[in-house]
């Protein structure tokens, strides 16, 4: 169920977006904007809000299933990891609302994701569920560069 969820919200959905955005209003012509539009909304805005409210509610969930932790003193630092999800995921899904806050909640969301990727890359004890969660935040923090970057 994890991975699935992932997998939807950090590529299918935002793909799938992009290509109906192109055809509907662009007359089948790509751009850069429109991609990083729907990656803000679905994989720094919704993925983070979800990730958020589940750390705040249920952070044993983080700890134990994605994180293999299974000391309860880590639920406090999951909580506030929780809030730092929310905040961030709170302007990327407004950035469709205020496209003002697709920039600054890409370059957020770049920075989050490209760190948490690496910190998942360098334990080397990792399990299934922290091995979706490593390639997914790598992917989409390029993703979210490359549209960054100047054409």
């Amino acid at each position: 169920m994890y991975a699935s969820m992932v997998v939807a919200l950090m590529l299918v959905v935002p793909i799938g977006c992009t290509i109906f955005e192109v055809f509907r209003s662009n007359h089948g012509v790509f751009s850069f904007s429109i991609l990083l539009q729907w990656f803000v909304f679905w994989a720094v805005g919704v993925r983070l809000l979800l990730a958020g409210f589940r750390q705040i509610i249920q952070p044993r969930y983080t700890a134990e299933v994605i994180l293999g932790i299974k000391r309860e003193e880590c639920h406090r630092v999951i909580r506030e990891l929780g809030f730092g999800n929310l905040s961030i995921g709170c302007i990327g899904a407004g950035s469709l609302m205020y496209p003002g806050w697709v920039l600054p909640a890409a370059i957020a969301g770049s920075v989050f994701y490209g760190l948490a990727g690496i910190n998942h890359f360098l334990r080397k004890a990792r399990g299934i569920n922290e091995n979706v969660a490593m390639v997914s935040d790598v992917l989409v923090a390029v993703v979210l560069i490359v549209c960054l970057l100047p054409s």
